[in-house]
């Protein structure tokens, strides 16, 4: 997913039928915020962000091209229609390239544990850590292999393998996974 780039649109307009107007000709509201909290008032295409945003996570970074100045975002907030399986607006944060984030991230277990292949129950724990890091060093997720979990094991998040320039900040001792016995 790297070097998503999504075009904007800057405008000056607000207000609800401002809004109606640009989803009737297929453009979405937005908002890009900086790091001092100052808004500005985009519009993207409505189609390109809504491929961007199935694929996107809580840690993608996208680069927004607004009239040709570029920044690099995350989607911080959208707001979407259940009934008509649409977004209607949405917010973007930029980022500051050279700043550490603080950030959740997905935590992927995969593998057949050996204890679950002796006859134990496989259990997971948490879904998700937060982490802190450079933008460049973000992870998609961490994809943590229980293959060799035995009858009886655990695993932490101590014991998952970081990328390099990514702390955690999470519980180290908040187990992921283990291998229970069956009673």
């Amino acid at each position: 997913m790297d070097n998503l780039v999504l075009v904007a649109k800057e405008r000056k307009e607000a207000g609800k039928a401002v809004a109606k107007k640009l989803r009737n000709v297929g453009r979405l509201p937005a908002v890009m915020y900086n790091s001092k909290g100052e808004a500005v008032m985009l519009d993207v295409d409505e189609g390109e962000f809504t491929k961007l945003w199935k694929i996107a996570t809580p840690t993608t970074l996208l680069t927004l091209d607004v009239e040709g100045k570029k920044s690099l975002v995350f989607i911080k907030d959208t707001e979407y229609d259940i009934k008509t399986d649409k977004n209607l607006h949405v917010d973007f944060h930029v980022i500051d390239e050279s700043k550490k984030l603080k950030r959740p991230i997905k935590v992927q277990v995969t593998g057949n544990p050996v204890g679950v292949r002796e006859g134990g129950v496989f259990e997971s724990g948490i879904k998700e850590i937060q982490i802190e890091c450079l933008p460049k060093d973000l992870p998609v997720r961490l994809v943590v292999d229980a293959s060799d979990l035995t009858l009886g094991s655990e695993m932490f998040v101590k014991d998952i393998k970081l990328p390099k320039g990514v702390k955690v900040l999470s519980d180290n001792d908040a187990m992921v996974a283990c291998v229970r016995t069956m009673q």
